[in-house]
C-alpha cells in the first residue's frame, strides 16, 4: 500500500462531521472507535459532577466553563484526533468554535465504563498529558476509586476512595465529595 492509499484509509475531519448525529465515536490518529451509551449509573455520577463544578464557576466567575459530553475536543487534525470527554473545563474562549474545543481542555473528567476501562487509563492518558491538558481525573465506579493527574509542575498521580472529598488543583478551592455521590448510587 502506497502512502497515499494509507493516508487515504484514516478518517478526515469531514468525514468524521458527516457522521449522523446519533452516532457516539471518538478518532485517534485517524482510527474511529464507535462508544456504546453510559449507564444510568454513569449519568448519576456525570450530573452530580456537573453541578458541583458548574456551582463553583458561577460563583467564582472569569471566563472557565464546564461541559459534559457530548462535546468534542480536537486535540489535532492530521492525524485527526477528537475526543469526548465525560466532562471538561475550558478556560480559554477562543478554544471555543461553537462546534468543539479545539486544543487540550485545561481539567478532564473521564468516568470510566466497564467494557474498556483501558481506554481512560491508558489511551486517554497519554492523549490528554501529551496535549496539554492540566488535570485529569478518572472516576471508577465499579473500583470506587478516583484517580487524579495533575500534569502541571512535578505530574502527580492520587489515587482516592469514593468515601473522600478530592480537590480540583487548577483551584485553590474546589473540593468534590465523593461521598455524597456514592450515597447516591447506593441508594
Amino acid at each position: 500500500m502506497s502512502a497515499l492509499e494509507q493516508q487515504t484509509a484514516f478518517m478526515s475531519l469531514e468525514e468524521y462531521e458527516a457522521l449522523p448525529e446519533e452516532i457516539r465515536a471518538e478518532v485517534f490518529e485517524g482510527q474511529i472507535y464507535y462508544m456504546a451509551s453510559p449507564s444510568q449509573q454513569h449519568q448519576t455520577i456525570l450530573t452530580e459532577l456537573l453541578v458541583t463544578i458548574r456551582n463553583y464557576l458561577r460563583k467564582k466567575g472569569g471566563d472557565c466553563q464546564v461541559f459534559p459530553a457530548p462535546f468534542d475536543v480536537k486535540l489535532s487534525v492530521r492525524p485527526l484526533t477528537i475526543v469526548q470527554p465525560d466532562l471538561m473545563i475550558v478556560c480559554n474562549k477562543e478554544q471555543l468554535d461553537g462546534k468543539r474545543c479545539n486544543g487540550a481542555p485545561d481539567f478532564i473528567i473521564e468516568i470510566v465504563s466497564p467494557g474498556n476501562p483501558e481506554d481512560d487509563y491508558i489511551r486517554k492518558l497519554y492523549y490528554y498529558k501529551n496535549a496539554g491538558v492540566r488535570e485529569y481525573w478518572i472516576v471508577d465506579p465499579r473500583r470506587k476509586i478516583i484517580t487524579v493527574n495533575y500534569f502541571e509542575g512535578n505530574m502527580l498521580t492520587v489515587q482516592y476512595s469514593f468515601e473522600a472529598t478530592v480537590k480540583v488543583n487548577i483551584y485553590d478551592d474546589l473540593y468534590i465529595s465523593f461521598s455524597e455521590i456514592a450515597d447516591l448510587l447506593n441508594n
